[in-house]
């Protein structure tokens, strides 16, 4: 049915002559520089799937900073997802994956708010396919959402002097800042607005907006960040540290192996190679150029873009494939098992207890430094704690990291994503109205939504539990002060 929508709009298009001479959304069709777009249409949302924002990275572009793609006249149907990004244990990742999707509502002229989601995945999985991330809610709202893929890995964050060029291996954030790019130039053929960007992304997607709001390169390319569950004290590796890894991935392949040439099986299999001593491996790295700091030294140095901020994490940021993670951040605290049951006189078992420091440590004390540190600088800043557990889920709670993406992108049934009850779609409503008001404005505030109070001056934030959404002053102060020494 979507295409055979598509395919009479194109028609009606063909026949009526060219696309300027359209009302913005009439036709789900778009003129970019790679060519004419065609997208599907669903319901009141338009969709265009699969589009390519760089050239594939791959042969001599393996390790390279993204080029962009050719200049093309033709006309492309945009119905299908692009490959996802070359990862373990995802069936059809690719290399040739530097693709985007982009979200807009059908038959409504812009220039429309554009929100763009940078996914999570510890720098290594994920995908902008993944269905919890459809933009559809959010584009009937009256929003232009554009989902990303970029490089990931060994292939995304590797740097080693006979492969790096300008000593740089922070591929991944290349890949990014070249997508907001093609936003840019793009966006206002899809209806959309290049002046209103808001950033959204939680995890690694939110660290990867943190180090883009620090970054010359990208300062000019959004107005406003979201930073979801954002690990704000991350230290990210020296290019000594990260070139010490290249080495050890490069001899996991074979010296007589020519690293561009290799098969991405072989790649994989050494990046498993690593992951497996550390699930920090391959993550950004400090590289003179597009990376000189620390998210939390660059946010105190007051060198981040001053732009309206939402900042926060969820109470339970632990998920099942975070165990490794969770030994090496209580490995690095030098924390000892005294010192936590003060810290949390409530809970008795080691497991429970190495949860909430982790949650604590990695995210809540780091997302309210982050919060304070940007309010400072005057910019309007509004952080949140998402506590919030689906009614079918509360008898047995899952980990609570990404808990909130389902509430924010609103789809059901899909994985990663159960069926909401009444009442839980609710709380989504509510979320989403808050992602969407500050996406159009800067300020999440809106009618029939409770109260959102900045963080100027104080720890306010606002608190989504099981029991109420409310702006309140923050009542993990003072166990965040001890973690925060």
């Amino acid at each position: 049915m979507r295409s055979l929508l598509a395919l009479a709009a194109a028609s009606a298009f063909l026949c009526t002559g060219p696309a300027a001479a359209q009302p913005a959304g009439q036709f789900p069709f778009a003129l970019t520089r790679e060519g004419q777009m065609l997208g599907a249409v669903e319901g009141e949302v338009a969709s265009f799937r699969g589009l390519a924002y760089a050239a594939p990275p791959v042969g001599a572009l393996r390790w390279r900073p993204p080029q962009a793609t050719a200049e093309n006249a033709e006309m492309h149907t945009a119905y299908e997802y692009g490959a996802p990004c070359l990862q373990p244990s995802l069936p059809g990742a690719r290399e040739d994956c530097l693709t985007l999707n982009v979200f807009r509502p059908f038959g409504v002229d812009g220039p429309l708010p554009v929100m763009v989601f940078i996914h999570g995945g510890a720098f290594v999985t994920g995908t902008a396919n993944d269905p919890l991330f459809d933009g559809a809610k959010l584009a009937q709202a009256g929003l232009i959402v554009v989902t990303v893929n970029f490089r990931l890995g060994a292939l995304g964050w590797l740097i080693d002097p006979d492969l790096s060029e300008g000593g740089s291996g922070n591929y991944g954030l290349m890949d990014q800042i070249a997508a907001l790019h093609w936003v840019h130039d793009n966006i206002a053929a899809f209806g959309g607005d290049p002046g209103n960007v808001t950033l959204f992304g939680s995890g690694a997607g939110a660290a990867s907006i943190a180090l883009l709001m620090l970054s010359a390169q990208s300062r000019d390319l959004f107005q406003k960040a979201i930073l979801q569950s954002v690990p704000g004290r991350m230290r990210l590796r020296s290019a000594q540290e990260a070139e010490l890894v290249g080495r050890q991935f490069v001899a996991a392949l074979g010296r007589q192996a020519d690293p561009r040439a290799a098969e991405p099986r072989r790649l994989l299999a050494a990046e498993r190679h690593l992951l497996e001593k550390s699930s920090r491996s391959f993550a950004p790295m400090i590289d003179g150029s597009l990376v000189i700091e620390d998210p939390a030294a660059g946010f105190a140095a007051g060198h981040e873009s001053r732009i309206p901020l939402m900042i926060g994490s969820t109470d339970d940021e632990t998920n099942f494939d975070s165990e490794l993670e969770i030994k090496e951040e209580l490995a690095s605290s030098g924390t000892t098992s005294d010192e936590l049951r003060k810290l949390y006189p409530d809970l008795a078992g080691s497991s429970e207890l190495a949860a909430r420091f982790y949650t604590d440590k990695a995210f809540s004390e780091p997302v309210r430094l982050l919060a304070r540190l940007h309010a400072a600088s005057g910019a309007p800043t509004f952080r949140y704690r998402f506590g919030y557990v689906p009614e079918a889920r509360r008898a047995n709670p899952e980990g609570g990291h990404g808990r909130e993406l389902q509430f924010i992108f609103g789809v059901e049934g899909v994985p990663g994503a159960g069926i909401l009850s009444r009442s839980d779609r609710e709380v989504a409503s509510r979320m989403r109205a808050y992602w969407i008001n500050f996406a159009r404005s800067g300020d999440p505030n809106g009618p029939d939504l409770p109260r959102w109070d900045v963080a100027a001056g104080r720890d306010r934030l606002l608190l989504i539990t099981n029991d109420r959404i409310a702006s309140g002053d923050d009542p993990w102060t003072e166990r965040l002060d001890r973690l925060g020494r």
